[in-house]
């Protein structure tokens, strides 16, 4: 079974009663996975952030090219 976070109600759901998928975020294994999901969210995008700072101050350019 997996379990969903429902961002509109905060709430945390099964297979059997989840709601339509713009709304919720998973699947993940546990009920407390999908508990932290906001929380793995975020520092997820954190990590990702420094991850895009760090390629920026290398001089890589947007467009996926490298230093000219």
């Amino acid at each position: 079974m997996s379990f969903w976070y429902n961002v509109d109600t905060g709430r945390v759901e099964t297979d059997e009663e989840r709601s339509p998928g713009a709304t919720v975020l998973g699947p993940y294994a546990t009920e407390a996975e999908a508990r932290d999901a906001l929380e793995t969210a975020r520092r997820r995008t954190e990590r990702w952030d420094a991850e895009d700072r760090a390629w920026n101050e290398k001089g890589a350019r947007p467009d996926g090219g490298g230093e000219e």
